[in-house]
């Protein structure tokens, strides 16, 4: 056995000991004073008191950090729920069938700062067929939105759908939301597509967090389901 393994049996051997026998250090005050140990913060010894000091401030510091995130992201959260009420509110009061895709789109450039929205859908009723948002839309883009199980957020690939935004050649990073059917059960077939855009390369990162992006395309998805009905009358 060589010493590394002789001191490393000599140190679990102690620790387990002290475990076992918390009184020893009852027994021998004296050394909570006289052992000195390096400093977490420098170079300087300190007793082991100090040092357990030192520990105890660095993990409460630590737990604060942690509750300051925790209060960062509540407030986050918040904000973005409270946005997202306003959002759908002001959808819920659009009158006119013809003009929700605008409004989604407006609505999500104004509460949500996004520079750039596009919207198309497919599968409408009679009376909306041929309206621009329903224009410009391929058999593969219609397949490509069906696929997509989830928000696709990241870099300019060049998706057909990136022609649907006012300024294209600007975008730098994009999202793009399937509209579905069925709370927007990932299993059944697309109806349209929503396509964020900002020349903010960082803006629609690969790495995101999706959550708040699919309860836009849920929102959105059952709005724009009016315009598959036949409006009452015809």
């Amino acid at each position: 056995m060589n010493s590394i393994e002789t001191h490393a049996m000599n140190d679990s051997s102690i620790v387990e000991y002290l475990l076992q026998h918390p009184e020893f250090f009852e027994r021998h005050a004296e050394m909570l004073s006289s052992v000195q140990l390096s400093s977490g913060h420098g170079q300087r010894a300190v007793s082991l008191q100090e040092r357990q000091a030192e520990m105890l401030r660095d993990k409460i510091k630590g737990l604060e950090l942690r509750i300051m995130e925790m209060v960062r992201n509540s407030s986050e959260n918040s904000a973005i729920a409270h946005k997202i009420h306003r959002w759908n509110c002001g959808l819920s009061a659009v009158q006119d069938v013809r003009q929700l895709p605008r409004a989604i789109a407006t609505g999500i450039q104004t509460e949500f700062d996004v520079p750039q929205v596009g919207i198309r859908v497919w599968d409408v009723a009679g009376p909306y067929m041929g309206s621009l948002f329903t224009m410009g839309v391929s058999e593969d883009a219609k397949a490509f939105a069906t696929s997509l199980t989830m928000p696709f957020c990241g870099p300019n690939l060049g998706f057909e759908p990136t022609a649907w935004l006012p300024n294209p050649e600007e975008v730098q990073s994009m999202a793009l939301l399937t509209l579905r059917d069925g709370q927007n059960d990932s299993q059944s077939a697309a109806f349209g597509l929503l396509v964020l855009g900002s020349p903010d390369p960082l803006r629609f990162d690969a790495t995101m967090g999706t959550e708040f992006l699919s309860r836009i395309a849920e929102q959105a998805s059952a709005a724009l389901g009016r315009l598959r009905v036949l409006p009452s009358g015809n």
